[in-house]
């Protein structure tokens, strides 16, 4: 079970006794998963369509028991290019124009594009059931150690930014978006998305959301150290290479022409020659006495300066 549905189901199992959160909830998990439209007989219908199964059940037990009308649930499979996957579709037919009313989604025979004023500046109860509802009908979340993000896909701009307004009233930041014709709510920041879970009424899920956070962030650290370190060996032992290489031609030039070498940049020349592989700092140690990295790299720098110049002077 992907962490995602974790999360709704926690969120489904919270018993809030206050009915006009509940209520918030559903008219939130209404207009986001579907909405009232004309059947075939030109009647109005109330049609909710979700992924998770427990969130379609929560919308059929709670329209039933707050509105004391009957909800159908059905669940129908469809094939798409990533695979095969389940609906769950919960439909009220009969006390469909009262449902819409109750609810806010129609007021004074117009349809409510965002979300009803009752909700909007309504108490913090329902700002939270209103974030429950929308994350149980078209939440996305990302999985634990991943980039972190959370993302309210919304049924129009309107809802969109009635959302991302709610968000402001639990004192959190959540950007509404257009991505070509879908408008969508996210969040990124990892403590607002914390803070959004625990607002809603996961404090499970948070918990482990956060837990795993915290690891995957200490991994992709060490990963980054481990690759930084990598790094510095890898330009660490091609300097050397390029050293030995020039150390090795200086020499030889000294040999051809019979130059004397003072004996401290001779030493640390042969040094550098017998142990290619080993670091300033490991060639300082071997030195007889030892001596430090930027002593044993100026007399190898000294050494390679006085070939040069030998090397221009014959020339």
């Amino acid at each position: 079970m992907a962490f995602i549905d974790d999360v709704k189901s926690e969120l489904a199992e919270l018993e809030d006794e206050k009915v006009d959160a509940r209520k918030a909830q559903v008219t939130t998990m209404i207009r986001f998963a579907g909405g009232f439209m004309n059947n075939a007989q030109k009647q109005i219908v109330m049609l909710a369509t979700f992924d998770s199964l427990i969130a379609a059940q929560w919308l059929k037990n709670n329209i039933e028991e707050l509105y004391n009308l009957e909800a159908h649930l059905a669940t129908s499979t469809r094939t798409t290019p990533k695979g095969t996957h389940q609906y769950h579709v919960v439909k009220v037919e009969r006390g469909a124009v009262n449902l819409a009313v109750a609810t806010g989604l129609i007021d004074r025979n117009r349809a409510v594009r965002g979300l009803p004023a009752k909700i909007v500046q309504g108490k913090i109860a329902q700002v939270r059931a209103a974030w429950r509802g929308a994350f149980m009908a078209r939440g996305i979340l990302s999985d634990l150690g991943k980039n972190p993000y959370m993302e309210i896909i919304c049924p129009s701009n309107e809802a969109a930014m009635a959302l991302a307004g709610l968000a402001r009233r639990l004192g959190i930041t959540a950007k509404p978006r257009q991505l070509s014709k879908s408008f969508r709510v996210t969040l990124t920041d990892p403590d607002s998305i914390e803070r959004m879970l625990n607002s809603m009424g996961a404090v499970h899920s948070s918990r482990d959301w956060t837990g795993k956070r915290s690891d995957g962030e200490t991994r992709s650290k060490a990963n980054r150290l481990a690759n930084f370190d990598d790094a510095n060996m890898r330009r660490s032992a091609k300097a050397a290479a390029e050293a030995c290489d020039k150390v090795r031609q200086a020499f030889d030039m000294f040999e051809k022409n019979g130059i004397d070498v003072p004996e401290n940049l001779r030493v640390a020349g042969k040094l550098r020659l017998e142990h290619g592989d080993a670091s300033l700092e490991e060639l300082g140690r071997l030195a007889e006495p030892p001596i430090s990295k930027d002593a044993i790299a100026g007399r190898i720098r000294r050494l390679l300066q006085l070939a040069e110049k030998t090397s221009r002077s014959l020339s």
